[in-house]
């Protein structure tokens, strides 16, 4: 019979699958090394539990001890795993950018899951960089992995993931392509396929709001690099011991929106279910194109699974929040598609000035129509209601008919948004669309700008 020990067993010699929709105008061979068919789904399988097993080994980690990290999911559930089977306790310190999905599955594994702000410095008390060392200081027969200076993180690499690549590749592998994150992939395949053979080129993928590129490029850390990003997985505000530069022959960074945009071409077009940093990985092949011939063997390490981006990189409501969909604006209702359904909040002209600064604080808008019983008859905006303020103290308590101004313009549902944008200026914050009946909605500078 052939079957594992346990779900440890399973780690490791994950396929090699050809890229085909997404790379049919590259010229070379493109290769996926898939490490979502590791049990827990990711690649940070392999380094978790050989970050354990030397920490065993050398008595840094005790029977009964309580593993802590700080990690952006997928170390966590790899460490997860490892600390179920050999009767470990885990502390997992995640920052509030991670999917929810990330963090629901490290509590089903048995992880108490501590989320940390992502926009504060690395040493700022609060960051899950200074949370997890501080955890590890307070509680009692505990091992603090650090993955980013760990070095049997390369280690697990260098040992596990790069031999299989050649092997699979038959050792025609020219390029591999990786997104780095605390650098343990990169440096430790990198190494080994330049063993090998030294004409190996070894291209990492970075995220805008990182460092990495700058840094490999010119030697220099520079802080107005770092900014907070969207994708998760790859990208750092700091510079892990991990991390090998020597073995790195270049950077090649990818946009939040295209990361995502293209995590979401991997599901459509190759039938692949994977995470964000897939996303950024294969944006980075295709970025990298004039690099390749057509003898070229490229590897791109796709890392971990699309259910755990669910909620975000495969829910069209936040990918359209952020921009990442281009959805087709022509007209004066495509402007108000995500808030149409939602009334109209508006006041009446018998109403006082401040049931109108009410109504705006509770919807949090900046203006508002005034109507009476024959439609709409005018309008009031916040900066109206700070110019009045600043002349007479007691505006609150007038009657809006006394401090509104003119209505704003209304323009048909079919109004070209060129047309709509002209209406829109110093003298007038917004226009009313009209739908049909009595009913009417309100296009502002904001939705405009949302379009573009």
């Amino acid at each position: 019979m052939e079957y594992a020990e346990n779900i440890l067993g399973t780690i490791g010699n994950t396929p090699l699958v050809k890229m085909n929709a997404l790379t049919k105008e590259l010229p070379c061979l493109v290769l996926a090394k898939y490490e979502t068919f590791n049990p827990g789904n990711s690649v940070k399988d392999r380094m978790a539990l050989q970050m354990i097993e030397d920490a065993e080994a050398d008595g840094r980690l005790k029977p009964g001890g309580t593993i802590i990290e700080g990690t952006s999911g997928n170390t966590g559930m790899g460490l997860a795993l490892a600390a179920i089977v050999k009767g470990y306790k885990l502390v997992c310190v995640m920052s509030d950018k991670q999917s929810k999905e990330k963090m629901d599955i490290l509590r089903a594994v048995g992880s108490k899951v501590v989320v940390c702000p992502t926009d504060v410095e690395p040493d700022d008390p609060r960051s899950y960089y200074s949370v997890s060392k501080r955890l590890a200081e307070e509680t009692p027969n505990s091992w603090y992995v650090n993955q980013y200076d760990n070095p049997s993180n390369t280690k697990a690499h260098y040992e596990s993931t790069g031999p299989e690549i050649w092997k699979q590749t038959e050792g025609k592998v020219t390029h591999f392509v990786v997104g780095v994150g605390t650098g343990g992939t990169i440096s430790g395949v990198g190494k080994y396929l330049k063993e090998q053979n030294p004409n190996v080129k070894v291209w990492g993928v970075d995220t805008y709001g990182s460092v990495f590129k700058k840094y490999h490029e010119t030697g220099e850390f520079d802080e107005n690099e770092i900014y907070s990003y969207i994708t998760e997985g790859i990208g750092e505000d700091i510079l892990p011991a991990n991390v090998n530069f020597d073995i790195i022959d270049g950077f090649t960074k990818v946009t939040d929106k295209d990361a995502a945009i293209y995590t979401q071409k991997l599901s459509k077009e190759e039938g692949m279910f994977l995470g964000n940093s897939a996303g950024a990985a294969i944006k980075g092949v295709l970025q990298l194109k004039e690099h390749f011939s057509e003898d070229d063997v490229v590897v791109v390490l796709f890392h971990d699974h699309g259910s755990r981006y669910v909620g975000k990189m495969f829910n069209d409501d936040w990918m359209r929040e952020r921009g990442f969909i281009e959805d087709k604006v022509v007209h004066a209702e495509d402007l108000i598609n995500n808030h149409k359904d939602k009334p109209l909040v508006t006041v009446k002209v018998g109403e006082l000035v401040s049931h109108a600064i009410e109504r705006m604080k509770k919807y949090k808008i900046s203006q508002i129509p005034v109507e009476d019983t024959n439609g709409i008859v005018g309008a009031l905006d916040e900066t109206d209601l700070l110019r009045r303020y600043l002349a007479d103290k007691n505006v609150a308590d007038l009657p809006i008919k006394e401090v509104m101004h003119e209505p704003f313009p209304i323009v048909e549902k079919s109004t070209s948004i060129e047309e709509v944008s002209k209406l829109i200026h110093k003298e007038n914050n917004a226009v009313l669309v009209h739908l049909g009946d009595d009913k009417y909605h309100i296009i502002t500078k904001h939705d405009i700008i949302s379009s573009l």
